[in-house]
C-alpha cells in the first residue's frame, strides 16, 4: 500500500467576535507568538509541510503576520468549517489524505498529531477525529456512540438533550479525512438553521454510508481548549506556560525558583544550569546562555545572552551579551547594544545602540548612546553620551583604556583616545588626544606645569 500524502488544512476564517478585539482572533499572542503560529508549528512538527491557511476576516493581517510558508486561500463567506474546508479543495487537490486542525486550538501537541496520522493511516478509515474526556464541557461537541462504542455523530452542545450534554467526551478540533471520499461529499453538505455548513456532519454522513469512522483520545485533554473569548485565551496561555517551564526544567537543565512568577515564551533557549529568579519575564526569541542568573525582576526580549551572565532586575532589549557580563539592578539596554565578554554594568545604567569592550566598566547612573567603547574602558558614574542635538544622533568613540570621570557630558560627535582621562564634572565637546587628560568646562588638557592639587578630579 502506497503511502499516504498528507496535506493540512487550517481553519482560521473566523471573525472571532467573543474576543472583543480588532485583532483577529488567531493572531492573538499565546506565550509570545499568535495562536495559529502555535498550530501550525505542531502541524510541521508531526511531519506535514503541505499546510494551507483558510482565511477570511482581516485576511490581509493574517497573511501579513505569519509570512509566506504557509499558503492561503480565502473564505469570502463565513459559511461554516465545512464550507471553509470546501474554499481548499484546489491547494489540497493532490492530496491522498487532509488533515484538518481549528486555528483556534493552540495548546495540540505534536506527538497527539502523530498518533492521530498514524491511526488514520494503519487503520484505513475514512475519516479519524480526535477527541478528549472532559468533566465540564460546556458549549464543546459532544462524541455520540452506540452501545458497542461506535462513533455515531458529533452533537452541538447547543442543540443537544440533557442526555447527550451530560457526554464527556468532545470533538477536539482534529480530523484526519480520506481526499476521495472527501471532496465529493462536501459540496453536498446540509445547511444549518443558520444557513451554515458544519464539518461535524461529515460523521454522520460516513455512519450512513458505513465508512469506517476512527477515534484517537488525548491522554492530555487541555489540548483541546478552544480560544474563543479573553477569558479562554488566559487559560490556554497558563497552560503553554507550564508546559515551558516544565520543558525547560525536564529536558534542558533550567532552574526555575518560582514557576508561578516566571514567564518565558515559546521560543526561548535557554541553556544547562541557568537559574531564572522569580518574577521574570523572558520574550521573545531570546537566547540565553549556560551557569547564567536571570533576575529576580529581569525582563528580557529578543536578547542574546552569554554563558556565565548575571543580570539582576534590569530591562534587555533586542540587544547582545557575550561571556561572564553582570548587569544591573534597573540597568536598560535598549536596541542594538552589544556587550562583550567580562563587562560590568551597574545600577541605573543604560546603554542604546552602542559597542561596549571586553573589560569595560559603566557603573552608576550613566548613559551611553551612539557610542563604541574600546577594551577596559572606565565610565564614571553620572557620565552621559549626549548623543542627540535636537535633529540628528552622533556617535562617540571612546579608546582602549580610556577613564571617563564622573558626571563627564561628552558631546557627541567626539573621540577619546587610548589611555585618555577626563575630570569629574567635564563638558567634552573636541576630540581628545591618546593619554591626554582633559578636565573642566569646556573641558581643554591638563597642562606639564599644573600645580599638584589642582588639577582635574577623575571619580
Amino acid at each position: 500500500m502506497a503511502e499516504p500524502q498528507f496535506a493540512a488544512v487550517l481553519l482560521a476564517a473566523g471573525r472571532g467576535t467573543r474576543m472583543r478585539s480588532a485583532l483577529p482572533k488567531v493572531l492573538h499572542p499565546i506565550a509570545g507568538k499568535p495562536m495559529l503560529r502555535h498550530v501550525i508549528d505542531a502541524v510541521r512538527a508531526a511531519g506535514v509541510p503541505a499546510l494551507i491557511a483558510v482565511v477570511g476576516h482581516e485576511a490581509g493581517r493574517i497573511r501579513a503576520a505569519l509570512g509566506p510558508d504557509v499558503a492561503f486561500v480565502e473564505q469570502k463567506e463565513q459559511l461554516g468549517t465545512g464550507h471553509a474546508l470546501n474554499c481548499a479543495r484546489e491547494q489540497a487537490g493532490g492530496a491522498t489524505d487532509v488533515l484538518v486542525v481549528s486555528g483556534d486550538v493552540p495548546l495540540l501537541r505534536p506527538e497527539t498529531l502523530r498518533s492521530l496520522l498514524q491511526q488514520h493511516t494503519e487503520s484505513g478509515a475514512t475519516l479519524t477525529l480526535l477527541t478528549a474526556r472532559l468533566e465540564r464541557p460546556g458549549d464543546l461537541g459532544r462524541i455520540v456512540r452506540d452501545g458497542g462504542g461506535r462513533v455515531r455523530a458529533i452533537a452541538e452542545a447547543a442543540d443537544a438533550d440533557v442526555a447527550t450534554q451530560a457526554i464527556e467526551e468532545i470533538n477536539a478540533g482534529a480530523y484526519c479525512f480520506r481526499a476521495a471520499w472527501l471532496w465529493p461529499r462536501l459540496a453536498f453538505l446540509p445547511a444549518s438553521a443558520g444557513g451554515e455548513y458544519y464539518l461535524t456532519a461529515l460523521v454522520e454522513q460516513a455512519v450512513r454510508e458505513g465508512a469506517p469512522v476512527q477515534t484517537v483520545t488525548t491522554d492530555d485533554p487541555e489540548e483541546a481548549l478552544g480560544v474563543n473569548d479573553r477569558e479562554q485565551l488566559s487559560r490556554a496561555e497558563a497552560v503553554m506556560r507550564r508546559r515551558i517551564l516544565r520543558r525547560l526544567m525536564l529536558e534542558s537543565g533550567v532552574t526555575v525558583i518560582d514557576p508561578a512568577t516566571t514567564y518565558v515564551d515559546a521560543d526561548v533557549q535557554i541553556g544547562q544550569d541557568t537559574v531564572i529568579e522569580p518574577n521574570s519575564a523572558i520574550r521573545g526569541s531570546c537566547v540565553i546562555g549556560r551557569n547564567c542568573v536571570i533576575g529576580p525582576g529581569a525582563t528580557l526580549c529578543n536578547a542574546r545572552i552569554g554563558d556565565g551572565c548575571r543580570i539582576g532586575a534590569s530591562l534587555i532589549e533586542d540587544s547582545e551579551l557575550e561571556a561572564e557580563v553582570s548587569m544591573g539592578p534597573y540597568g536598560h539596554i535598549r536596541g542594538g547594544a552589544r556587550i562583550g565578554t567580562g563587562v560590568e554594568l551597574g545600577d541605573h545604567v543604560e546603554i542604546k545602540n552602542s559597542r561596549i569592550g571586553q573589560g569595560s566598566n559603566i557603573h552608576h547612573f550613566s548613559y551611553v548612546g551612539d557610542a563604541e567603547l574600546g577594551v577596559n574602558v572606565n565610565i564614571g558614574a553620572g557620565a552621559v553620551t549626549c548623543n542627540y542635538d535636537g535633529v540628528a544622533k552622533h556617535r562617540t568613540i571612546i579608546g582602549d583604556g580610556a577613564f571617563i570621570g564622573s558626571d563627564t557630558m561628552l558631546v557627541a560627535p567626539v573621540r577619546i583616545g587610548h589611555g585618555a582621562k577626563t575630570g569629574a564634572g567635564s563638558v567634552v565637546t573636541h576630540d581628545v588626544a591618546d593619554g591626554a587628560t582633559v578636565f573642566g568646562v569646556p573641558a581643554r588638557p591638563l597642562r606639564p606645569d599644573t600645580e599638584t592639587g589642582t588639577g582635574p578630579e577623575t571619580g
